[in-house]
């Protein structure tokens, strides 16, 4: 039995919080980052990380789609701003 009162199987021991922010700031890292976050998110360790590494990856991606949306309304609201001054 652990600190936390669990004694079940290692693969499904629960994340300590400090785990999570670990993992979070271990995540950010910009290449490093990514590729421990794949690993993590296929591996057949613990699966709470396995599932906080599929999460993250998921947020990366809601992430992308939002950047690349506001970029593209940004860029094309400044090619019609443009096109509008031309006499």
């Amino acid at each position: 039995m652990d600190k936390y009162g669990y004694s079940g199987p290692e693969r499904f021991r629960p994340l300590s919080p400090w785990a999570y922010f670990g993992y979070t700031i271990l995540f950010s890292i910009p290449l490093v980052g990514f590729i421990l976050l794949i690993v993590f998110s296929l591996s057949d360790g613990n699966i709470n990380r396995k599932n906080f590494a599929r999460s993250y990856f998921c947020a990366l991606v809601i992430l992308l789609i939002i950047m690349l949306f506001l970029l593209f309304t940004g860029a094309l609201a400044g090619i019609t701003e443009s096109l509008s001054y031309r006499y």
